[in-house]
């Protein structure tokens, strides 16, 4: 399946967020709050972060109730629990899909996103023809990404904040009852925990 996005080839391109990134380091640098290595460090810790810990909490909700009831009463420690580390000053909720609602994940104001889970945010949830665009129209947004849902089910965009990160936890494929956890969590890609794409079975990422 083609990794490309509709909403934008702009991944070369610097924002204003990179630019207010690159000024705020500096004043920490400047103030000796903090070194140019560590800063380092913490962008290497970032950039190796991927969706897999999501994934692999998507297969577990899949195959079991409990952890599913836990993951979306208590989610920080239900994760913690499951040795993911978890920035607990961001509150995090799981969007449940089902056949009557889905849910798309936005951050209207900047990219709020829960990294230690998804890993690095794409650049078309960063842009802000996604976060315009999403709250207005999100069946055509969908569409653009190849997702196509019945008229039938309630589409809810939820906007993210400083506070409170959400990832989707989607509804299990017809046809994979077969699957053990690790072939589960290879259906379950980056889009598909931001809800701009549904897990679909034999159709594997990672």
């Amino acid at each position: 399946m083609s990794h490309t996005h509709p909403l934008g080839n702009d991944e070369k391109r610097n924002t204003e967020f990179d630019y207010l990134e690159k000024a705020v380091s500096n004043i920490l640098i400047e103030r000796r709050l903090i070194s140019d290595p560590e800063i380092w460090a913490q962008i290497d810790d970032m950039e190796s972060r991927s969706s897999e810990a999501g994934a692999r909490l998507v297969s577990l909700a899949w195959t079991d109730h409990e952890f599913r009831n836990r993951l979306l009463s208590n989610p920080i420690e239900t994760i913690k629990g499951e040795g993911i580390k978890y920035d607990a000053s961001h509150d995090l909720r799981i969007l449940p899909a089902s056949d009557d609602v889905h849910y798309v994940i936005v951050c209207t104001l900047c990219s709020c996103y829960p990294r230690a889970l998804l890993g690095l945010p794409p650049s078309w949830y960063k842009s802000k023809a996604y976060r315009s665009r999403v709250v207005r129209e999100p069946r055509e947004v969908l569409a653009e990404f190849g997702t196509h849902l019945s008229s039938n089910t309630q589409v809810r965009v939820v906007d993210s904040t400083a506070d409170m990160r959400y990832f989707v936890l989607p509804m299990r494929p017809i046809g994979t009852e077969e699957y053990d956890l690790n072939k589960l969590a290879r259906l379950v890609s980056r889009d598909v925990l931001i809800g701009m794409r549904l897990p679909q079975e034999g159709v594997f990422h990672g």
